[in-house]
């Protein structure tokens, strides 16, 4: 596995990721904005008022991606087999055009949000660094595409990797494609790569052995039901979480059935944020709302019954009761035997000044 230490910190535009870095949310719009421009807008806007960081498209064409006569020979069960039109023709009407991405890229900014796009081809990766974007996010699909691997990572730019449908060794590969040109600033993403994935596939702790095999920064690309998997993620160390986002499930489309709405996508932001805060540091401390519990519920010293100053104090004088306001029960042993200094009245705290 690959040894080399990854950034553990990486600076995405004007975000830092990483331990110690609130969590970055990717609003995945992809296909989403069904062919219309003010759509995608208003998608943007939703998910920067949901609680986004960034909202993200595809970059790609039909031509350069799918094999309309090889898709046709194949008897497919899965998502892509449940559509009424030949794949190829779901991809071409799927296309973000690139005469759009200028418009959007600005759009987002003066919303102040950030517009993203996965890129499918060279000319793709191209274009997007011309525009300025602050990362690339390459899909599970493209993880045994080397060259793509590497003419990306020869840009210079962070790269967010999802990792489905891929073995470890293939991930492995992958890395070192990145890492050879050049790159060390990679984020890993699990994935379950099915629309929706089933919540009992997720494998949350995967990010685990991510965490200890790449030494690398890592989240979750979801497309599972609800927030759980996510959240589950972010307990086990995920700095980035990607869910597809849409206006309304109902919407006619690919991806709108398995995508968040804008009110679920801020809730699942809302939890995350609370979660953060309740998963803490690694440092143990009683904090301040213990300050009075941690006294009332432990235990102390006290005399069992009257004890008279000059007498020696047995095992049968003391009992063990709250609050633990004398000496703690640790040091018992050190107290029988002694004498009382003072008189010590039953169920009275001991302390040291008393014996």
């Amino acid at each position: 596995m690959n040894q080399k230490t990854f950034s553990s910190e990486i600076k995405i535009g004007k975000r830092l990721v990483g331990e110690g870095h609130p969590s970055y949310f990717i609003a995945d719009i992809g296909a989403n904005f069904d062919g219309n421009l003010d759509k995608a807008k208003k998608l943007a806007l939703a998910a920067k008022e949901a609680g986004a960081d960034v909202v993200k498209f595809q970059t790609f064409s039909a031509d350069t991606i799918i094999s309309g006569p090889s898709f046709a020979k194949m008897n497919l069960k899965g998502v892509h087999g449940s559509w009424k039109k030949p794949i190829d023709e779901v991809f071409r009407a799927a296309e973000f055009p690139r005469k759009w991405h200028k418009e959007l890229y600005n759009y987002c900014k003066e919303i102040g949000t950030v517009f993203n796009s996965a890129p499918y081809d060279f000319s793709a990766v191209d274009l997007l660094h011309e525009l300025g974007v602050d990362f690339f996010k390459i899909g599970s699909g493209e993880i045994t595409w080397h060259e793509m691997l590497e003419y990306v990572a020869q840009k210079n730019k962070p790269i967010i990797l999802s990792t489905g449908d891929s073995t470890l060794a293939e991930i492995d590969e992958a890395v070192r494609v990145i890492e050879n040109a050049g790159n060390d600033k990679i984020i890993l993403l699990q994935c379950i790569t099915n629309y929706p994935s089933k919540i009992e596939s997720a494998n949350i702790n995967v990010l685990k052995t991510y965490q200890t095999a790449f030494n690398v920064i890592t989240g979750y690309s979801d497309h599972s039901p609800g927030d759980v998997v996510v959240l589950g993620a972010i307990a086990l160390g995920a700095k980035v979480i990607e869910k597809h986002f849409t206006l309304s499930k109902k919407d006619a489309g690919p991806d709108h059935p398995h995508s968040m709405e804008p009110r679920e996508f801020k809730l699942m932001v809302e939890k995350i944020r609370l979660l953060e805060k309740a998963l803490g540091t690694t440092k143990k401390d009683i904090v301040e709302e213990e300050s009075e519990t941690v006294i009332v519920q432990r235990r102390s010293l006290h005399a069992k019954r009257n004890i008279k100053s000059g007498e020696v104090i047995k095992r049968e004088d003391i009992i063990e009761l709250r609050p633990a306001v004398g000496i703690i029960p640790k040091f018992k042993h050190l107290i029988i035997g002694r004498i009382a200094k003072k008189d010590i009245k039953a169920r009275e705290a001991i302390y040291w000044d008393t014996v």
